[in-house]
């Protein structure tokens, strides 16, 4: 950057080219390596016996598809049909919601994304109250008991989605090569989405004045948390494209609470997403599940910036 292109290091210009080439560069090394190790993990729990635990299990239910939906690549096409294909193999409605709400919020690729602009503390605070979420989130709505709110014809759904079908069974190299294609044609999908997050991010990082944020953060005060995730939920994107803006954010003093509250609003919550449920359910429980979701969004945004001190 500097001796190559003779490039001055107080130029606005070669900080944000700086912040854009390094950060995707390191995005997308980390994702292929990562994506390829669960993606070879993933080869060893076959879907449908993990149908007949969620079904079968009561009490630790929640907390099976949330865990679930944290090692399920995020995508439209792998969280939504296998939500579908859930409640049609007899998953009771709270379970295949702490799935729902889980898997786009929590993955593998978020957090190689995470680990490497926020570092561990954070991350590990973002998992576990991710996962927290889906739990909490889908026992509430199932003592709500919103089955009558379901489509009755709703039909059998191909829960293996288009982003291709789990290799089980083999020997290792078998899965190894199973988790190298997996991330190929991940990082292929995404990687466009992640150098317009990290570009968006190098702007507001080194661009958008330090006045204007702090000007903001005086207007909202506490009402920040709530507004962020009221912007958040209609907008529709990639989770690993809103981290390097979220990053942004928070750099230029958007509390910890705040940014990552905006980011856990756009990955989990979105109107394409609420357009699909509406093929399984009504308009009433979509509504509901987006209200009390954003609801523990919002709670969860003030918990990090209450823990913020103690995180960073």
């Amino acid at each position: 950057m500097y001796n190559l292109l003779g490039m001055s290091v107080e130029s606005s210009v070669a900080q944000a080219l700086h912040f854009f080439l390094y950060d995707s560069i390191k995005i997308l090394a980390l994702l292929f390596v990562m994506i390829s190790v669960i993606g070879t993990l993933r080869t060893f729990l076959p879907r449908e016996r993990i149908k007949a635990w969620l079904a079968r299990s009561k009490g630790v239910g929640h907390l099976l598809a949330a865990l679930f939906g944290a090692v399920t690549p995020f995508c439209s096409c792998s969280s939504i049909p296998i939500f579908f294909g859930f409640l049609e193999s007899g998953v009771p409605l709270g379970v295949t919601f702490s799935f729902l709400i889980t898997s786009p919020l929590v993955n593998e690729y978020l957090v190689v994304v995470m680990l490497g602009m926020f570092g561990w503390k954070i991350t590990l605070a973002y998992v576990i109250s991710g996962i927290g979420i889906g739990v909490i989130t889908g026992l509430i709505l199932g003592r709500m008991k919103l089955e009558r709110f379901l489509m009755p014809d709703v039909v059998a759904v191909d829960d293996k989605g288009s982003c291709g079908r789990v290799e089980y069974g083999g020997n290792f190299a078998k899965r190894v090569r199973f988790g190298l294609r997996e991330a190929a044609s991940i990082v292929k999908r995404m990687w466009l989405w992640i150098l317009l997050g990290v570009g968006v991010g190098a702007v507001i990082h080194n661009y958008v004045p330090q006045s204007v944020v702090e000007q903001t953060m005086q207007r909202t005060g506490i009402f920040s948390v709530p507004l962020a995730v009221a912007i958040g939920v209609p907008l529709y994107g990639s989770c690993v494209a809103i981290v390097p803006i979220a990053l942004a954010l928070f750099d230029k003093g958007f509390p910890l609470g705040t940014a990552l509250a905006f980011m856990m609003a756009v990955a989990a919550l979105s109107l394409p997403e609420a357009i699909m449920l509406r093929r399984a359910m009504r308009v009433r429980l979509i509504l509901i599940f987006f209200g009390i979701t954003s609801l523990a969004i919002v709670l969860t945004g003030y918990v990090f910036n209450f823990l913020q001190g103690i995180l960073m």
